[in-house]
């Protein structure tokens, strides 16, 4: 299959869901139709509540496209693809509407920001995480704002620190990246159902208000992820990144 992001809506529920098949890895292009569709729902009176899922039963999401990462070759092209992460993390910020996240696999690097990006995210016992991009030379930079407002400096610094080893889902659920695990994706499913429809027939300006309340003191966002896209991209150039990433690849 080829990669793609798709939107739907059904009783007030508007569902964004992103596929590629290199374990759901994003590249710039997807980043940004993500971001782009997240930004509709939240114009959208149709819209209530949001959910952000991956296709497939495996990784929720590998994070950034090794693919593309290796094509980089100058600043101004490391910083526009890290802006794409920066931009799908500030688009559901910013979003007038809740947005459920929902993690059934392994979630790396970017996923794992994503994940902290939602207002509440679901998981399955199999959605283990890791924050892989120090092994690799680069630095969590853009997603370690979500990550550490939703986990705290101590289990962010962990993660980032020991960017090879998974941790796991209970892990994550217990440092407060994930609102609720099961053991598997049915049952979670039930849960993200009986929640949407829940949020769906309550109050869309009480919904905004309160939410405008959990992410106050973010306001900077817009700057500061820019910011750290740019140390990214720069650090994507050098030799070491770049061996990494061909290693890894090699794999």
């Amino acid at each position: 299959m080829s990669a793609y992001v798709k939107s739907s809506i059904d009783n007030h529920v508007g569902t964004i869901e992103f596929f590629h098949p290199q374990s759901n890895s994003l590249p710039g292009e997807q980043l940004r139709e993500i971001a782009a569709a997240i930004h509709a729902f939240g114009k959208d009176p149709e819209v209530r509540v949001i959910v952000l899922k991956s296709a497939g039963d495996r990784a929720f999401c590998a994070g950034a496209s090794f693919d593309e990462l290796i094509t980089i070759k100058d600043r101004a092209t490391g910083l526009k693809f890290f802006t794409g992460f920066a931009e799908v993390i500030n688009a559901m910020r910013k979003a007038p509407k809740f947005v459920l996240v929902r993690v059934q696999g392994k979630a790396v690097g970017g996923g794992v920001g994503i994940a902290a990006a939602g207002d509440y995210t679901f998981a399955t016992e199999a959605a283990a995480i890791k924050l892989s991009e120090l092994a690799v030379g680069i630095g969590p930079f853009v997603v370690g704002p979500a990550v550490e407002r939703k986990m705290g400096l101590s289990a962010y610094s962990q993660l980032t620190i020991n960017a090879t080893e998974f941790r796991p889902a209970s892990w994550a659920c217990s440092n407060g990246l994930f609102a609720e695990i099961f053991p598997d994706a049915t049952k979670m499913d039930q849960a993200i159902e009986t929640l949407s429809q829940q949020l769906a027939q309550s109050s869309p300006q009480a919904m905004k208000e309160i939410k405008e309340i959990f992410w106050q003191g973010t306001e900077d966002w817009d700057h500061k992820l820019t910011g750290r896209a740019e140390i990214s991209g720069t650090l994507v150039l050098s030799d070491f990144t770049k061996d990494a990433i061909s290693r890894f690849k090699a794999k």
